[in-house]
């Protein structure tokens, strides 16, 4: 129960933040999952005391032992699909994603279920994206090319080749047009080579070998206080389909037992994604 309180009080913090605070860059937590430095940087310096309008989230990514993914229906049960919009709701459930909205009083039984599924904290990312601006979450590196199945519009079922890059979770916000904080929000799987190094041409090498994974997109109106949770529908082993590689560690991860009377185990992993609306600077 101190893991869990921990955890909510972490986000918790989250929605205090002003917006107008440029994270500072975090080393790797686990060896797939690199968190770049997202803030925007500026050309020149202000002439007068200036406040950075830009659209702020949390990504919590949580991992729970694979044997324990029937734990996660009792979080979709709870949570409602309703202001979600897809792209093409049957594919996106073809491809085994899960999404649910809620506000922050449900934060907590979220994190109970979660805890009680035996889920770890790996990482959070801090987002700060300016209007109209995205960002990507790492899930996994791609050290060479591969083939991917998906399925399509029409219960279709086809294959991409993709890599070496890395395989992500792209987040892109925008205001609205005469409403204070509220914003637009888009979230898709994403191929693409990084963009943050300093070979030239490298941006529009990315852009060449960019895909987007649209079936398994998603968007909603979002204001601070607000997530959604995302995660599969089922365990797939499979590193040759979307949602295995995007979700599962069939390789293994580290499970402490909080008792510490016994070793941590490794065990196959299936990761969820907490997305959280901090703040909005209009």
């Amino acid at each position: 129960m101190i893991r869990v309180f921990q955890i909510a009080v972490l986000i918790c913090m989250s929605l205090l933040l002003t917006g107008c605070e440029v994270p500072e860059k975090r080393k790797p937590i686990w060896e797939r999952v690199k968190i770049g430095d997202i803030a925007p940087s500026g050309s020149s310096k202000p002439a007068g005391p200036q406040f950075l309008k830009t659209i702020n989230f949390d990504v919590h990514i949580f991992e729970i032992p694979a044997e324990n993914i029937s734990k996660l229906y009792d979080i979709w049960k709870i949570l409602p699909t309703q202001p979600l919009r897809f792209r093409d709701y049957k594919s996106f459930r073809a491809n085994s994603f899960v999404v649910r909205f809620g506000q922050i009083p449900m934060a907590n039984n979220v994190l109970n279920l979660l805890h009680a599924a035996k889920g770890q904290k790996v990482v959070t990312v801090k987002l700060l994206l300016r209007d109209g601006q995205s960002s990507d979450v790492v899930v996994v590196g791609l050290n060479n090319q591969r083939e991917i199945l998906y399925i399509s519009r029409g219960n279709v079922t086809e294959k991409t080749s993709i890599g070496p890059g890395i395989l992500s979770l792209r987040i892109r916000a925008e205001k609205i047009a005469g409403l204070r904080g509220v914003c637009n929000v888009i979230a898709e799987p994403a191929s693409s080579v990084p963009k943050n190094g300093p070979i030239p041409g490298l941006t529009e090498r990315s852009q060449r070998h960019e895909f987007i994974f649209s079936p398994a997109a998603f968007g909603l109106k979002m204001s601070p206080g607000e997530f959604v949770l995302l995660g599969p529908g089922k365990y797939i082993s499979d590193q040759r389909t979307l949602s295995g590689l995007f979700f599962s560690e069939p390789q293994g991860s580290l499970f402490f037992d909080e008792t510490r009377l016994k070793p941590p185990e490794l065990k196959p992993a299936v990761r969820v994604f907490l997305l959280v609306c901090t703040s909005i600077s209009d």
